[in-house]
């Protein structure tokens, strides 16, 4: 691998839900230390796209390479499934994934859930990944929260808490989905600051959102799905200020819900 080759890299890729055709060939790229940011409706593929990347959805044919390294895979179409289970557990654990609904473990500590993934996945030192850990939720803003669990924080502070969980496993990559969605606008601000704190330390990101703002401001490159195809894409610049799609244009126009 070169400083050149993309960190994630997805070529011609489609994946269907039976008859439902969800991607019908995507091809994009994730240079080293670029933000990505995939916009579109609901039902665009954004989401499943993101998935895809982290192997967490078998796709149906195309290609994916992490760090230039593709995907091994074995039978074709719907019974398409990665060949190879050690390379799936090294490609997930360098694209550390923050969902919508944060994902934390209820019975631990906020500590505890950002701990966990680094002891038992990647055996690492306790004591090495409790003072990472502890720098992690410093650097979200929750350093005093360690001790309580997620119950007793805001979905604000739960959202920072898993972001610090995925930081902990010191990816490659992190993957965003809707990380703002099922937050209220004022908490949203909250997670929004740490993403940007993120990006402008150059780090990889793929971040699908619904946040035109956000988009705008954190992205390398923009990219605008329809229909499981890409629409348009390029730098933020472009899409926002002089979109030359007629759909994209509708997407961006005031009281378009998405």
């Amino acid at each position: 691998m070169t400083e050149k080759t993309p960190v994630i890299e997805i070529r011609n890729l489609h994946k269907a839900y039976g008859a439902l055709e969800v991607l019908k060939g995507v091809s994009l790229s994730a240079p080293r230390g670029h933000v990505i940011s995939l916009i579109g409706s609901s039902g665009s593929g954004k989401s499943t796209l993101l998935r895809c990347c982290n192997l967490l959805e078998d796709s149906q044919s195309g290609e994916l390479l992490f760090k230039g390294e593709a995907v091994s895979w074995t039978g074709t179409g719907h019974n398409r499934r990665p060949s190879d289970a050690k390379q799936v557990l090294r490609i997930r654990t360098n694209l550390s994934m923050v969902f919508q609904q944060f994902n934390l473990w209820a019975h631990m500590t906020i500590l505890q859930n950002v701990m966990e993934a680094p002891l038992t996945v990647l055996r690492r030192d306790r004591a090495e990944v409790e003072k990472s850990a502890r720098a992690y939720l410093d650097k979200v803003g929750i350093g005093d929260k360690c001790d309580v669990y997620p119950a007793q924080l805001s979905g604000g502070q739960q959202q920072r808490a898993a972001i610090a969980r995925a930081l902990c496993m010191e990816p490659e990559a992190l993957l965003f989905d809707e990380p703002t969605s099922a937050l209220d606008p004022e908490l949203e601000q909250e997670v929004i600051k740490v993403i940007k704190d993120l990006a402008t330390e150059g780090r990889t990101m793929m971040i699908v959102t619904h946040d035109m703002n956000l988009a705008a401001d954190v992205s390398d490159h923009v990219v605008f799905l329809h229909q499981g195809l890409i629409e348009e894409q390029g730098a933020p610049e472009q899409l926002f200020g002089a979109p030359k799609s007629e759909r994209l244009r509708g997407f961006l126009s005031p009281g378009h819900v998405s």
